[in-house]
């Protein structure tokens, strides 16, 4: 059955018109097309409307196990979510265990998804530790059509890698044609400045912004392009918070370096403001990266605008308010 979309608002790049949209199998045939007398259609009357194509979340954690809990949506909760918010694909984050295999994560992930998932959905795979092993199912991992792998400079003896390892992997990711995206904060600093605040008794959720400052993220965006550029292998970088990170992902594209990079919506709509609300009602805004002061929050849409960042994403990783923000 053809599906024929009339008049609806639609955008390119030479500007805004009111068309026809042609779809046969779900994909666009054409536009401008008027009905054939001869042939059935599904008609859509889209007056008045924005015709905008399927959303792709490239950045979300569904059933993610951290800090002895889950992340509060499932693969069913979520794409339900999704899919009323007009997004149509996902890729989620299947994340390597300790002493385990890639290949076991892709599987646990594949499981999580199976049967459930409302919509279209992929994944990228995070590697916590490197070894000899781990090359070889890397190979597995592309040949599943897993081609992208996430790092961390974040959390210590959690996710975070040395600068070692993350060199070795991006060298064999060079070697595969898999890309290599990574969670940029300097994980050492911010343990250090976690316990001078606890020292003093810095308790309050504002001060989880106060020991993950702009410029711990902007140090290590930096030295992961850095590392990425001895490897002549592009380098993608996640949820972007910081106009100060965005500075030096700027300089490198000056410099003709690879760099890609994902802002999201709470980076653009919320600021370091929300953290002022009354006792522990600004916990709903505990994230990482935190969010930043608002008066350099136009960066981050002058950096969407001239193409400095390419991707807005989510990062959508859902906790209940009472009991899991509490805990």
């Amino acid at each position: 059955m053809l599906t024929l979309i009339t008049n609806g608002v639609i955008i390119n790049p030479d500007g805004k018109s009111n068309t026809n949209i042609l779809i046969n199998k779900e994909k666009i045939q054409a536009l401008g097309v008027q009905p054939n007398p001869n042939l059935h259609y599904n008609i859509i009357d889209a007056t008045n409307k924005y015709v905008i194509p399927g959303g792709i979340d490239v950045h979300t954690h569904l059933d993610m196990p951290f800090c002895e809990t889950t992340s509060s949506d499932n693969f069913e909760t979520g794409t339900i979510a999704a899919a009323f918010g007009g997004t149509t694909t996902i890729i989620d984050f299947a994340i390597q265990d300790f002493n385990k295999s890639l290949q076991s994560a892709y599987e646990i992930w594949r499981k999580k998804a199976e049967k459930k998932s409302a919509i279209d959905y992929g994944f990228h795979c995070i590697i916590r530790e490197f070894n000899h092993k781990i090359k070889d199912q890397m190979l597995s991992l592309v040949n599943d059509g897993i081609t992208s792998f996430k790092l961390f400079t974040a959390y210590p003896k959690v996710f975070m890698m040395n600068d070692g390892d993350i060199f070795q992997i991006m060298q064999h990711a060079k070697t595969l044609g898999a890309s290599i995206c990574v969670h940029a904060e300097n994980g050492y600093i911010i343990d250090v400045l976690t316990k001078q605040a606890l020292s003093k008794g810095y308790l309050d959720p504002k001060y989880h912004e106060l020991t993950r400052p702009a410029k711990v993220e902007a140090e290590s965006v930096h030295r992961v392009i850095s590392l990425a550029n001895l490897v002549d292998i592009p380098v993608y970088i996640v949820h972007l918070s910081s106009a100060e990170a965005l500075d030096e992902i700027k300089y490198a594209k000056s410099q003709n370096k690879q760099v890609f990079s994902e802002t999201c919506p709470q980076y653009l709509f919320l600021s370091r403001d929300n953290y002022n609300e009354n006792g522990f009602n600004s916990a709903k805004y505990v994230m990482s990266p935190p969010l930043r002061s608002k008066n350099r929050q136009e960066d981050l849409w002058k950096g969407l605008k001239n193409n400095d960042i390419q991707v807005i994403a989510t990062d959508h990783c859902p906790f209940f308010f009472k009991k899991q923000k509490t805990m």
